[in-house]
């Protein structure tokens, strides 16, 4: 149902499930508008958000999961982005600022910082976001990103909704830091994105194991130059002979193909939990709809 037009018709005409949501009779069940105004509630309160945290700590807490993928994925909104007005202030001499050196970047930052700052530390304004497809080519999209840290069973264990411009990187550690006051975990599985000295160190620092599959990183044309002097194949043969990643162990190799279960919740919450079906705006009430979708299938 991806409207609340379709649920009160439904309700209407389903007595078993109008019993179940608390209506006795269909004369009982409140206008539209009212569903709105509780659901503007709901988001507003984070309802959701602590529901599945509640649900979280009574089932899990007392497990030691094995493993936790993180990732995230694209959230489209029907939104425009908000107009920024230039405002006309007079020039006053600007205070020295640290140095970017003594500053640190962000993940470096981060580290310093309470889960409550590094969650209001990013950004949350709808925005444009880009990802190069299985085929090579630059995908675009208006919206969010959902990050997810996934324990074994496909479970749902954190849950984070930025712009859709924020890099996965910026929001590992706050990821880490939830999910290790939620449960008792091992591995920190993730994909290249996260591949930064930062997270690996705060990851082993929370008493984890980080597993990260590394870039391709290609050598210097010099080193090319080389190549080709020490050996006759063609100039795209080496290229490719060249191009590598490093290399895991096969244990890691066996534990990071665990990961693919992350994004199987994706694919459910996406075509089973509503995730592709948002009518609603703004960062708060979407991350309410997706969170009920995360709810519901952390449950089942």
């Amino acid at each position: 149902m991806s409207t609340t037009r379709q649920l009160i018709d439904r309700l209407k005409q389903e007595p078993q499930l109008r019993a179940i949501c608390g209506w006795n009779w269909a004369e009982q069940l409140p206008h539209e508008s009212t569903f709105s105004r509780a659901f503007d509630e709901f988001a507003l309160t984070e309802l959701p958000q602590r529901l599945h945290e509640a649900v979280i700590e009574c089932t899990q807490r007392g497990r030691i999961v094995g493993h936790i993928a993180r990732d995230s994925t694209a959230i489209e909104a029907r939104e425009v982005f908000p107009e920024s007005k230039p405002k006309k202030v007079k020039y006053q001499r600007r205070p020295k600022r640290a140095k970017a050196s003594e500053r640190g970047t962000r993940l470096e930052q981060q580290r310093k910082q309470t889960l409550t700052e590094q969650v209001a530390g990013l950004s949350e304004q709808c925005s444009i976001g880009t990802k190069k497809s299985s085929k090579g080519h630059q995908q675009y999209w208006r919206g969010y990103k959902l990050h997810l840290d996934v324990a074994d069973g496909q479970i749902p264990i954190s849950a984070l909704l930025t712009g859709a411009s924020v890099h996965d990187s910026q929001a590992a550690i706050p990821l880490m830091t939830m999910s290790t006051q939620r449960v008792i975990y091992l591995y920190d599985l993730m994909d290249s994105a996260y591949d930064a000295r930062a997270i690996r160190e705060h990851s082993l620092q929370l008493g984890h194991r980080p597993i990260t599959d590394h870039p391709k990183r290609r050598r210097k044309v010099g080193e090319y130059k080389i190549a080709l002097r020490k050996n006759s194949r063609s100039w795209k043969r080496v290229v490719e002979m060249e191009t590598r990643a490093e290399e895991m162990t096969w244990a890691e190799q066996e534990r990071f193909a665990e990961r693919t279960m992350v994004e199987r919740v994706f694919s459910r919450l996406k075509d089973e939990f509503g995730g592709r079906t948002i009518r609603v705006r703004g960062a708060k009430k979407i991350m309410a709809h997706l969170m009920f979708g995360v709810l519901a299938l952390t449950v089942d």
